[in-house]
C-alpha cells in the first residue's frame, strides 16, 4: 500500500511561513484573469503582489487561520467575520502606499466583493491555492475539509470570491452554491460562492437510560 502523497499533513502556518505562503500565493496569482487587470505591467505585478500579500497572510496568521501543508505547497486563508470584532486596520493610505498605481482599481474590486459580502457573522475563505506541481493530489480539498469541521462548530456560513470558472467548479463539489457573478468595470467576472453552516447538532438524551 503507497503511503500518503507527498505534502498532504496540513498544519497550522507561523509568522516564520509569511515569506514563502507570499511567494506560493503571487506565484499562482500571476497568471490570473483579476490580477492582471487589476496589474497589468507584468514588473510591477510581482511588487504589488509581494506587497499586499505579506501584509495580508501576515495579519490573517495573526488574527484569522493559516493553513499549510508540510511542505508549504499548498495553503488556505481563513478569516472570521464578526460585526463586534477589531476592524481590518488598513485604510486608503495603506492601500495607495502598497499597490501604488493599482490602488483605484483594488478599490473598485474591493468595492464589488464587499457588495456580496454578508455583514452578519461569517467565515471568510481568503485564499485557496496550490502550488502547480501539486494540482492533482486533491490538496485544495484537504484544506477545506481540515477547516470545514471548525466553521460548522460555529454555525456561521462561508462565503468567498473566486476568479475562475475552475475554481468556482471546484468549490461546488465541495459544497459551495455560486451566485450570480459580478462584472469588474472593463474587466473579468469574479464568481462568489458561498457555503451554509451545518452546526453540529447534539445527540439526544436516552430516555431509558
Amino acid at each position: 500500500m503507497s503511503g500518503p502523497a507527498l505534502g498532504t499533513t496540513i498544519r497550522p502556518a507561523t509568522p516564520h511561513d509569511v515569506a514563502a505562503i507570499t511567494v506560493l500565493l503571487a506565484g499562482a496569482l500571476d497568471g490570473d484573469p483579476v490580477i492582471q487587470w487589476l496589474l497589468p505591467d507584468p514588473t510591477e505585478r510581482v511588487t504589488v503582489l509581494h506587497r499586499l500579500l505579506a501584509v495580508d497572510v501576515d495579519h490573517a496568521i495573526e488574527t484569522g487561520t493559516v493553513d499549510v501543508t508540510l511542505n508549504l505547497s499548498a495553503v488556505a486563508v481563513w478569516r472570521r467575520h464578526d460585526p463586534e470584532a477589531p476592524r481590518w486596520p488598513l485604510g486608503d493610505h495603506h492601500l495607495t502606499t502598497f499597490a501604488g498605481t493599482a490602488a483605484h482599481r483594488l478599490a473598485t474590486l474591493n468595492s464589488a466583493i464587499d457588495s456580496y459580502r454578508s455583514w452578519a457573522p461569517h467565515h471568510w475563505l481568503s485564499w485557496l491555492a496550490v502550488h502547480s506541481a501539486y494540482q492533482r493530489q486533491g490538496l485544495a480539498g484537504e484544506l477545506l475539509r481540515r477547516h470545514h469541521p471548525v466553521v460548522d462548530g460555529t454555525g456561521w456560513p462561508v462565503y468567498t470570491v473566486v476568479t475562475t470558472e475552475a475554481a468556482r467548479d471546484m468549490l461546488s463539489q465541495q459544497g459551495y452554491h455560486a451566485a450570480m457573478p459580478l462584472n469588474l468595470p472593463s474587466g473579468p467576472k469574479l464568481w462568489p460562492l458561498s457555503r451554509r453552516a451545518r452546526p453540529v447538532r447534539p445527540t439526544a438524551a436516552c430516555r431509558h437510560c
